[in-house]
């Protein structure tokens, strides 16, 4: 299958959908748009997440060929995560959503307030 259906509830592009809007994922892409990143870089660039979580979200985005894992033979083992080609590809979508949300967050902030 080379192109999917997004309605379709049996089509697998709502799993990369999920991915995509996954805030843990976004953020990783918004880091490694830099470079290579260690995993304790990454944690405290992005802020608020456990380790757990993070390793989840390394290991779901290295299982859907967005980020590579690269062990260093070094003492102690030193680890770098890396955007793929593909995880590249999705860094453009991402950042743009990452820019709207910061142009509109006072907004959409004031939109909430009305309802508290």
């Amino acid at each position: 299958m080379d192109t999917g259906d997004v309605f379709d509830p049996n089509c697998p592009t709502r799993v990369v959908l999920d991915r995509i809007g996954d805030k843990w994922s976004a953020l990783v892409l918004l880091c490694l748009d830099g470079g290579p990143m260690r995993f304790t870089a990454l944690r405290t660039r992005i802020g608020g997440v456990t380790p757990k979580v993070l390793t989840q979200t390394l290991r779901a985005m290295e299982q859907d060929g967005l980020v590579t894992r690269e062990v260093f033979a070094e003492v102690p083992p030193r680890v770098e995560y890396a955007l793929t080609d593909l995880g590249r590809s999705l860094h453009g979508p991402i950042s743009v959503v990452a820019d709207w949300a910061e142009r509109n967050v006072g907004e959409i902030m004031r939109c909430r307030e009305k309802f508290s």
